[in-house]
């Protein structure tokens, strides 16, 4: 089973929907493939806003400091929930487009089997628990390439890639696609290119969506000539000559 998924790496509700994910996955016991898509939520962050998370987003939707950090209180309750640590008091501002081209950098590796299969999921993990855990900045380049080094990708091509615009055309292409989808916000999850889950849904909406997609694997069609046998075939005791 494959499951895609849309999501920014400073988004809360995509953090907390990768842990009700993965929890379902646990329950239904479904191996599944894990592909991380870019969706960047604020094109237009810097990485040197010196403004705290609080104060950004009552700015932001007009709402004051006051309800801003009303809002970190309860994301960071839901969050807690799902067995996650928020420390948004620490939060970063960011633009996240870097560390979605180092995401795609992680896919394009671990396709090519010069890295481990999950190596695009942990470092989306890593990423994720640096922003809204360790309040490290996911803009700095220096960071990113410190925490990919940590999960396992190569320095030198995390560094050829930060250096350059490698990946930004992915980046475009996948936020595209995610509105081609009909999805306007993240996180976004199509599962087995059957079922769309939006949002950070309970568990057993996903524990419900794997179960569905799983079910509804086509069965294999078995064609042969009239009259035949199959004996023209091997099997565990050899093959019949």
């Amino acid at each position: 089973m494959r499951i895609d998924i849309w999501s920014d790496v400073v988004c809360p509700f995509c953090y907390i929907g990768k842990r009700h994910l993965e929890q379902a996955l646990t329950a239904t016991g479904e191996p599944a493939e894990i592909v991380w898509h870019s969706f960047q939520l604020d094109p237009s962050s810097t990485n040197d806003d010196p403004r705290d998370l609080a104060l950004r987003l009552g700015e932001k939707y007009g709402r004051g400091r006051e309800w801003g950090e009303q809002a970190n209180a309860h994301v960071t309750t839901s969050a807690a929930a799902a067995g996650l640590e928020f420390h948004l008091e620490d939060a970063k501002s960011a633009n996240t487009l870097d560390a979605h081209r180092v995401l795609h950098l992680a896919l394009e590796l671990a396709e090519a089997g010069q890295v481990p299969a999950d190596t695009q999921d942990r470092l989306k993990e890593r990423y994720l628990k640096a922003y809204f855990t360790d309040g490290l900045p996911v803009g700095d380049h220096a960071t990113l390439t410190r925490l990919a080094v940590e999960t396992g990708l190569p320095e030198d091509q995390v560094t050829e890639v930060l250096a350059g615009t490698t990946y930004a055309d992915d980046v475009a292409a996948d936020q595209a696609q995610a509105l081609a989808y009909g999805a306007n916000g993240v996180p976004f999850f199509v599962i087995d290119q059957k079922y769309g889950v939006s949002g950070a849904q309970p568990v057993e909406v996903f524990e419900e969506a794997i179960r569905r997609a799983a079910a509804d694997k086509p069965a294999v069609t078995l064609i042969t000539t009239p009259g035949t046998t199959d004996d023209a075939a091997c099997g565990p005791d050899g093959c019949a000559i």
